[in-house]
């Protein structure tokens, strides 16, 4: 058991450390190139070469599950479920982690203030604010990651997989062919996403445990020996 436990925290520890270390790297190499690398000017113009009506369609109504249509209800749902069931980890966990990732996301926008790309002419307004990380491929992720902690060996966890995962997706995909993120802003959300949700669940995890620990060092500190264990 012990050996089980260490290396699930080895394994745990490892992913937070690569992911992050990606996100630092990604994020120095953004800096030294706002513009954008060659790589991403090619893949964008390769997807806005697949434009029609349909698509663009599907691309202004989906695009909106990143915030207020998708993330929103159902971050709402999810925890109005677990304050129900009385599971006070999972609301707290969600809150933590939604939280969080808004403040970071928010204020590395105003740390790197990189500019949006401007490829091509847009039909979709160009948002206001600044294009590192994406904000709608963060908070996505982040709900979809966070659901599949809490929903780890349980009988929900393939459908977070199988509904999860394809929403993330789509999400990426509408920011893109809109032409309002390079694919580097989505990439280093989906790394800051499984750093920070995994970090919060870890930190989470030691703070409810640490008072159980205390109360055992304290009924140790106050225990005194009966006459029938003294020699």
């Amino acid at each position: 058991m012990m050996v089980k436990t260490y290396l699930n925290n080895s394994l745990i520890f490892l992913a937070i450390l690569l992911t992050s270390l990606s996100f630092t790297d990604l994020a120095i190499a953004i800096s030294q190139h706002p513009q954008g690398f060659a790589w991403e000017k090619s893949l964008m113009l390769s997807i806005h070469q697949t434009t029609n009506l349909n698509l663009d369609f599907f691309a202004l109504k989906l695009t909106g599950l990143g915030t207020y249509w998708g993330v929103a209800p159902i971050l709402t749902i999810s925890m109005l479920i677990f304050a129900l069931k009385k599971y006070w980890y999972g609301f707290a966990y969600l809150l933590v982690t939604m939280a969080g990732g808004w403040a970071i996301s928010y204020n590395l926008k105003i740390f790197f203030h990189r500019n949006r790309p401007q490829f091509w002419q847009l039909f979709y307004p160009l948002p206001d604010d600044f294009s590192f990380p994406s904000g709608h491929a963060l908070f996505s992720s982040l709900l979809v990651v966070s659901l599949l902690i809490l929903s780890w060996r349980t009988r929900w966890f393939l459908g977070v997989v199988l509904l999860g995962i394809p929403l993330v997706l789509v999400i990426a995909w509408t920011r893109l062919y809109l032409g309002v993120h390079f694919p580097s802003d989505i990439l280093a959300a989906w790394l800051l996403a499984i750093a920070w949700s995994i970090l919060v669940h870890i930190w989470w995890q030691q703070l409810l445990e640490t008072p159980k620990v205390i109360g055992k060092q304290g009924e140790m500190n106050n225990y005194s020996p009966s006459h029938k264990d003294e020699v």
